[in-house]
């Protein structure tokens, strides 16, 4: 079972630049990427700067709304319709221990129709 490591999360280097990655956006408190293993025709991850292993660990309601709220605006400007999922935990399929919230869209005609590779 995977299990946070105090290093670097793979996160923190893409914020850094010492790992390349295809970035969408970014502000001063989120980054944007594509999903180097997307499970949609549209998968990023909407990635807060501020470290917390998983998104159970923000207990300011500010900050949780400004994180989804912002998940919400990249995803409107990516498609009409979307699908906003986040894992908590190794048991919820968390792979990397970092908060991040995936957008997954791009279906033609929903997700459940989708005969393509994702």
């Amino acid at each position: 079972m995977t299990q946070p490591s105090p290093e670097r999360t793979l996160f923190e280097r893409i914020i850094a630049r010492e790992i390349p990655s295809q970035i969408v956006y970014e502000d001063e408190n989120y980054i944007a990427i594509k999903d180097i293993a997307p499970k949609a025709p549209i998968h990023l991850l909407v990635i807060p700067k501020r470290v917390t292993t998983r998104v159970d660990e923000i207990t300011d309601p500010t900050e949780m709304g400004r994180l989804w709220v912002k998940a919400t605006e990249i995803a409107r400007q990516q498609a009409p319709d979307y699908r906003l999922v986040v894992n908590c935990g190794a048991g919820g399929g968390q792979v990397i221990f970092h908060t991040h919230i995936h957008i997954l869209a791009g279906w033609e005609g929903g997700p459940d129709n989708d005969t393509g590779s994702a």
